[in-house]
């Protein structure tokens, strides 16, 4: 009778769960959940955008304080509402109808000031949107709120003078990497489901790898960077930064396409596939050859190298767990060039000549003409930027034709096909490594993020993506500990196969926590 009794009981809650259908929580939830409770109607963009508005009043200036979030759009519940009827009436135009997206508030929106997260620019209007937003409203986005950066996305720790600091939300005491810091720590407390970065040292990875989330630095070419605060045309990139490798896929296919107002997506037409969600499939990893760079790891003389380290070495575990062969390879210049990026980086030869085309691509009723107008009235732009902008706003008109920049622009290609050709010469699927050899930095007074590995994409405009690899010990400031980011770096054009590879090693993993500082709020988990 018992042992009825036992099964009867057995039955029924199986047909209890199955009346309850699926769980949703928005902490955890993917374009692909809340599509499916779109569908169900058990949610809609409105109520979405409600929610998520909830978590910017209780987090952004409340609670944990993580100060990521510059300006929600004005339009965003009426745009969610209108979506919503469109939903009904005709369909979801794609996969991100009704998702609210949160921008690098250096992509120009024709609703929006394009800020740069500098005081000199808080009323600064563009007079339409960056391709990339327009490409994204398009799509059935909507376009949530623009958020801070490292001013002008000219450092790696996102303060600015508009905002001041942003903090990372898994550790309140350090930044959230940079200069796309806005957008990590805004996707990590879910002040969003999906955000864009600019990348041009290597600023959508940092945040990515700081803040437990995904993060993509396109090829030279596939994106276009129109309607962008520029620094670098031979460095500057536009990318996604999500939670999921499978969300940063369904965003490419979106961020991806040839723009007449950038000339360097030339290059892309023709390269991307039908769609990056067809990379998403199991066992992505088996079968591939991954080539562990060995220069790019910690040399033991911090602490915090022998956390990454570790980090990384669970990560080798893991990608041969999952059918990869992985092969430990040295490649020096990659060594030499880690503790010596500045010999690599033509960024700062370029500001003068991006930002004055900026500024008058403007229009007439630009606020300013150009980087001299700029640097003269931005006296409270953060101090080092503003030096920074100062001295290249004093460059000659010769400056791209100095046997300097002519010597780094040879560099960065000689270093491209050496990274090519040790590919080639293992036959491998892709190069691996940690984003940073230590933690992301403490937020002091003038921080400064160090030992980072992302030049190895920014000066040689290959393909990179960064996913999670993994949690520093736990501490007081730290209670699940500091997220640690690994990055699979390809050759041109190779973003499919890295989502492929990214994908099976995240499944492989599932190393994606929320963070404790920014709890769910009534309302964001529910049974449908």
């Amino acid at each position: 009778m018992r042992l009825l009794r036992a099964a009867l009981l057995s039955s029924s809650l199986l047909l209890a769960s199955l009346a309850r259908g699926a769980e949703f929580d928005l902490a955890s939830a993917t374009v692909a959940d809340i599509n499916a409770a779109f569908d169900a109607g058990a949610l809609t963009s409105e109520k979405l955008v409600s929610l998520l508005r909830a978590r910017i009043d209780a987090y952004d200036q409340k609670g944990p304080r993580i100060n990521a979030v510059i300006t929600i759009n004005p339009r965003a519940l009426e745009t969610a509402r209108e979506l919503d009827a469109e939903r009904r009436t005709k369909g979801p135009r794609s996969p991100l109808h009704g998702i609210p997206v949160v921008l690098k508030d250096n992509y120009d929106t024709f609703d929006m000031p394009n800020t740069g997260a500098s005081v000199a620019l808080k009323d600064n209007l563009a007079p339409d949107d960056a391709f990339t937003v327009k490409r994204l409203r398009e799509a059935g986005a909507v376009i949530f709120a623009k958020v801070n950066l490292s001013e002008l996305a000219r450092s790696g720790v996102s303060i600015s003078s508009l905002m001041g600091q942003t903090y990372n939300p898994y550790d309140l005491t350090r930044t959230p990497g940079g200069s796309s810091g806005g957008t990590g720590a805004a996707i990590a407390a879910v002040f969003g489901i999906l955000g864009t970065g600019s990348d041009t040292g290597q600023s959508t990875r940092s945040p990515a790898s700081a803040n437990n989330g995904v993060g993509i630095r396109p090829t030279f070419g596939l994106i276009s960077r129109d309607g962008i605060i520029p620094i670098s045309y031979t460095q500057d990139t536009a990318g996604p930064i999500a939670r999921y490798v499978a969300d940063a896929a369904v965003m490419m296919d979106y961020l991806v396409g040839f723009d007449p107002a950038d000339t360097s997506t030339w290059v892309g037409v023709g390269k991307a596939p039908a769609t990056y969600t067809a990379a998403l499939v199991p066992g992505g990893l088996a079968g591939a050859r991954i080539g562990f760079v060995t220069d790019l790891v910690g040399d033991g003389s911090h602490p915090e190298h022998a956390w990454v380290t570790a980090a990384t070495t669970r990560a080798i575990a893991d990608l041969r767990a999952a059918g990869a062969e992985v092969v430990a390879l040295q490649i020096p210049e990659a060594g030499h060039y880690a503790k010596n990026t500045g010999e690599i980086s033509v960024s700062n030869f370029e500001v003068k000549w991006t930002m004055d085309a900026y500024f008058a691509g403007n229009g007439p009723k630009s606020k300013y003409k150009n980087l001299a107008e700029y640097v003269a009235a931005a006296g409270n732009t953060h101090p080092p930027v503003y030096q920074s902008l100062k001295k290249a706003s004093e460059a000659k008109e010769d400056a791209l034709r100095s046997p300097e920049y002519q010597k780094r622009l040879k560099a960065q290609a000689v270093f491209r096909d050496r990274l090519v050709a040790a590919m080639d010469a293992h036959k491998l699927d892709a190069l691996f490594y940690p984003h940073q050899r230590r933690l992301v930095v403490p937020a002091t007074k003038d921080p400064d993020q160090v030992e980072r590995n992302g030049f190895m994409a920014s000066s040689t405009g290959l393909p990179a993506i960064t996913v999670p690899g993994g949690f520093s010990p736990p501490t007081k400031d730290a209670p699940i500990g500091v997220p640690i980011g690994v990055e699979f770096l390809g050759r041109p054009f190779s973003e499919f196969d890295l989502i492929r590879l990214a994908y099976g090693y995240e499944q492989q993993t599932k190393h994606r926590r929320p963070p404790v500082s920014t709890p769910s709020l009534p309302g964001e988990k529910f049974t449908y």
